[in-house]
């Protein structure tokens, strides 16, 4: 890591990026706080330094959210780990300590009931106020005591023990809900969000954390923050970057040029000509590959919750699952940097030795259209003269969302289209804006959607299962799903083994609960796995240095997807002197 000394003063047009003019940014208008130096900026910050981030933006921004407790996948990127810090950080790329941030140690006692924190001192907001033991307090217990943002099936009360000190209890064994708690709830300050009577509604837009950067300006295309003046870390632990820009782009094949320009710093883009790139660009770009989402078909699956379409038939799902052609669906739309899923949802080369059933380790490869055909046959499914299944009535065609401009995901649903239809299933493909997109996932209203399951607040299966298939964290349709359990499934004994999981450490009794979800699972497919997708960041290396490298993968990387680590990044970079 290198860290530049040297003072670098803006110009006078400061800089542009694709066209977006970043105002104000000398910094001499901000609030310098005790630690300023003559430019007006934190010391340590670089004046005039800036990144720039693409997510996978196509399009307008939305209006600015910055609500950390909103339940509809809203807000907006920075908000987590950026703007707003929790009080450990666990980083899922590698096997990690949980790293502190607003907590500085923890301990469980003896039967899992009881967690004692260690509150970091001399923290403050972003607007120059303390936080204190009592926000950490007021924080942890807002989720806790709120249906709406507490899925994990318990309560826990949070007290202060002393001004350092806060305690969680629980009525029964709570080991699992470790990461969730100090690693995903964020730190508000309590004299903001007391009197909200809903923290889930409203958009906080002009928001108020403890991270390395808050928010400066909206742009259509552009989301502009700058440097927290009262950011608590010292040396490695402070940022050294002025502005940080989250940028959109027209579409995904943009990035390419964006990257290759320096017109994005970071992205998390699939490209499929990426190693090219790289090694045609004498050393500016690099990049990190980190799988873990599995890449698959969620199906709107529940007609009692109001799902409509063949999907909610369960042999359509497993009719699907055999139809797929994988290793034509990896190389051709992943370039070959997928890896084989399980149809467990489990990362089968991080979480070998909870898969329970040797059966499902891998999904089959290739295609068996036959098999498919004979399980709609065995429903009453028939073969129409047109070739295509029908069944009372109903035609066997559905609807394939996926977010217009994501090209990976185009091409994978565009080759399902020929791969179903070789087993009698009519898939159409609808290529939407990403906002649409996940509106119409978030309240229910699609057939199939290409979407990915990630990891959660740690390796732990726990979250998984919990943030996908836990029927607490649904809604019938129309109303919004509490957590990614957006196929609206709801199935009792899976329900309940989750409920087990958040309250167990033995081994052999996990083991039990991890069968009884993947049994199920496998049985339903209310998600069509199709190969683990890559997670691949790159990074233009001329006006920062210090990104993750797969050789030194400090924190998870990707820039979205509301990941805790952005903030872990923006805060280890370095500037480039120019």
């Amino acid at each position: 890591m290198t860290t530049v000394r040297k003072r670098v003063r803006a110009t006078a047009a400061c800089f542009a990026v694709a066209g977006l003019l970043l105002a104000g940014c000398s910094g001499d208008d901000g609030d310098s706080g005790g630690d300023a130096s003559n430019d007006g900026v934190p010391s340590g910050v670089v004046a005039g330094s800036s990144v720039s981030i693409f997510t996978g933006q196509v399009g307008d921004f939305t209006a600015p959210n910055f609500n950390p407790f909103n339940t509809t996948g809203s807000f907006l990127q920075p908000t987590q780990g950026v703007i707003y810090e929790a009080l450990f950080y666990y980083n899922i790329a590698r096997a990690d300590d949980p790293r502190p941030v607003l907590g500085t140690s923890f301990s469980w006692n003896d039967d899992g009931t009881v967690l004692t924190v260690k509150v970091r001192q001399g923290v403050k907001f972003s607007d120059g106020t303390d936080m204190t033991a009592d926000d950490v307090v007021f924080s942890l217990n807002l989720v806790s005591h709120n249906e709406a943002l507490n899925t994990s099936g318990q309560v826990w009360e949070t007290a202060k023990a002393d001004a350092e000190t806060v305690t969680l209890t629980f009525a029964k064994p709570a080991y699992t809900l470790e990461p969730q708690i100090l690693g995903k709830h964020p730190v508000v300050p309590q004299k903001l969000w007391q009197d909200l009577a809903d923290p889930t509604e409203g958009t906080n837009d002009n928001p108020v954390g403890t991270g390395p950067y808050m928010f400066d300006q909206y742009q259509p295309q552009a989301i502009i923050l700058k440097v927290n003046p009262h950011y608590w870390g010292q040396g490695e632990e402070a940022p050294a970057i002025e502005y940080v820009r989250y940028i959109s782009l027209a579409n995904a094949d943009a990035a390419t040029t964006a990257l290759q320009q320096g017109t994005t710093d970071w992205q998390g883009s699939f490209l499929p000509t990426l190693e090219q790139l790289v090694a045609e660009s004498n050393g500016t770009l690099t990049y990190s590959n980190t799988p873990q989402a599995t890449t698959g078909l969620f199906a709107c699956s529940n007609a009692e919750m109001g799902c409509t379409g063949p999907q909610t038939d369960k042999a359509v799902r497993q009719a699907m699952y055999y139809a797929m052609d994988r290793t034509q669906l990896n190389a051709q739309a992943g370039a070959s940097f997928g890896l084989p899923a399980s149809p467990t949802l489990l990362p089968n080369f991080v979480n070998q030795a909870e898969i329970t059933n040797p059966d499902y380790f891998e999904v089959p490869q290739s295609a068996d259209p036959a098999k498919s055909k004979s399980i709609l046959e065995a429903a009453g499914w028939v073969m129409g003269s047109d070739g295509y299944y029908a069944k009372d009535g109903q035609a066997l065609e559905m609807t394939l969302s996926d977010v217009s401009g994501w090209t990976d995901y185009n091409t994978l649903c565009e080759l399902l289209v020929g791969q179903f239809k070789e087993a009698g299933i009519k898939l159409t493909v609808n290529h939407v804006a990403q906002n649409a997109w996940s509106q119409a996932e978030v309240s229910g209203q699609f057939q199939l959607s290409m979407n990915s399951v990630n990891m959660g607040a740690s390796t732990n299966p726990y979250f998984a299962y919990n943030n996908y298939v836990n029927g607490a964290g649904t809604r019938p349709v129309g109303e919004s799903a509490v957590t990614t359990n957006t196929m609206r499934y709801n199935n009792d004994a899976v329900n309940a083994a989750v409920q087990v999981l958040a309250a167990t450490a033995d081994p052999a009794e996990l083991q039990a609960q991890y069968k009884i979800i993947q049994d199920a699972l496998v049985e339903d497919l209310p998600i069509i796995p199709i190969y683990v997708n890559s997670a691949l960041c790159e990074y233009n290396t001329t006006h920062a240095t210090g990104w993750p490298s797969q050789d030194n993968l400090y924190a998870f990387p990707l820039p979205w997807g509301g990941n805790w680590g952005t903030g872990i990044v923006l805060k280890t970079i370095r500037p480039v002197a120019s």
